[in-house]
């Protein structure tokens, strides 16, 4: 996609956030080292990352806010092009959290019964991704376990073989 102006990006996105629930941050710029005018720019879901404590010891401590942020990955990355438009370079849809659909500023026309099946369609789909990742690593742990038991039982079997031919050894009788 293209857009006229970083404005115009930004805005593109925060409608698209709106109608999916969730709340933009505005993330990352690159500026140009001739004029410094921003020539890139990341637009964030505000789950992005993980809130990193940095404790400043001259300052009193305060109360410690919970953060927000879960590591989600969901942006939307925009360039200028040599012909001054901002280009969609990187888009990101999935989200490592659940949305909040009932955020929604259409959604106070929607009645309450559609609202919830919109929440719980969308917590089932989230669980589902869950659901098939956590399938995949189960999957990968079988094929190692299985892996490991044919080796250990490589193992004991030569062991057995090998007590068998002492224990022959042993038992013959000295000529």
């Amino acid at each position: 996609m293209e857009f006229q102006s970083e404005e115009a990006a930004k805005n593109f996105y925060e409608e698209y956030a709106r109608r999916e629930g969730l709340v933009v941050r505005l993330d990352r710029c690159h500026r140009s080292e001739v004029d410094k005018q921003i020539i890139s720019r990341r637009f964030s879901c505000n789950k992005q990352g993980f809130h990193v404590r940095v404790r400043n010891k001259t300052k009193p401590v305060h109360k410690p806010r919970a953060s927000i942020r879960e590591g989600c990955e969901a942006m939307m990355y925009v360039k200028v092009n040599t012909c001054g438009k901002w280009v969609v370079t990187k888009f990101v849809k999935e989200h490592s959290h659940l949305l909040n659909a009932s955020a929604l500023p259409y959604n106070s026309l929607i009645e309450s019964k559609d609202r919830i099946i919109q929440q719980l369609a969308k917590e089932l789909e989230h669980q589902d991704r869950l659901c098939q990742h956590y399938r995949r690593q189960l999957f990968s742990l079988l094929e190692t376990v299985d892996e490991q038991t044919k080796c250990l039982s490589t193992k004991v079997e030569l062991v057995v073989n090998t007590v068998k031919k002492l224990e022959n050894e042993v038992q013959k009788p000295l000529i």
